[in-house]
């Protein structure tokens, strides 16, 4: 039987979500304990690659299983092994060939940044200590509609067969002294939002302009684009969507 499990977590301490050697990773986490609980040894399949710091509300990892879990405690038993940050939200049986990656219609980020230095926040936000232009900045965001190849914004020798991307939709929002950029799209690239956010920033500081930031897309240039990274902590991954017939049944404690 397969399952997708949906987890959600603080980035702050692992190495990010991918299994690796020698450093602490959701990933290995989440398999250790699986592994530990169904007698197995269990390797499971995200939705998406979170980078070092990066948190996560929503994130789905496949598994199979023989046995049917409903009604064996075993949400309850794997949060009772995982770490404080990493909690496992729900757990489902799927279609035998669903696929935890490639069959995510939608996925959703969001980009926190303060403009105030807050002990509260610190590893949650970027703390930028200087204000940009808001509008600027949504100007920048739409400009990201009018591309689908996104070479120019994703890191170096990363393990995909093309940089097309399907963006559905991109905006800023603002309280206060707290930004949030927002994005949804079929799939991302290995580094692209936070090279988007970058880039973006540079925008509304005045030291890129918008047509700057178009040309680079257009040129597909990585070297002028890559050197605007935002760090890893202000960035969630939001939401990711299935088709409806994906999921089977929710497995009950």
């Amino acid at each position: 039987m397969r399952y997708f499990v949906e987890i959600a977590y603080l980035g702050t301490n692992y190495h990010g979500w991918q299994v690796q050697p020698n450093a602490t990773t959701v990933q290995g986490e989440l398999d250790f304990v699986l592994s530990k609980l169904l007698r197995q040894e269990i390797n499971t399949i995200g939705s998406g690659r979170t980078d070092t710091g990066v948190h996560c509300a929503q994130q789905y990892a496949q598994f199979d299983h023989p046995d049917d879990l409903n009604g064996k405690n075993i949400l309850h038993r794997i949060n009772s092994f995982l770490p404080n940050d990493i909690a496992v939200k729900s757990l489902w049986e799927v279609k035998e060939d669903a696929h935890a990656r490639f069959d995510a219609t939608k996925r959703s980020y969001r980009y926190d940044i303060c403009l105030e230095k807050s002990p509260f926040k610190q590893g949650l936000v970027w703390q930028y200590f200087r204000k940009p232009d808001f509008d600027k900045l949504q100007e920048a965001a739409k400009v990201l509609l009018e591309f689908e190849d996104f070479t120019a914004f994703s890191k170096m020798h990363a393990d995909v067969n093309t940089h097309i991307c399907d963006i559905m939709s991109t905006h800023w929002t603002k309280e206060g002294n707290n930004l949030s950029f927002h994005i949804t799209a079929n799939r991302f690239l290995r580094g692209m939002i936070r090279i988007i956010v970058g880039n973006m920033m540079e925008v509304g500081m005045g030291r890129m302009t918008v047509d700057y930031m178009r040309e680079t897309l257009a040129l597909k240039d990585r070297k002028r684009a890559a050197k605007h990274l935002a760090p890893g902590q202000g960035l969630f991954l939001s939401e990711v969507i299935y088709p409806e017939e994906t999921f089977v049944r929710e497995i009950r404690d």
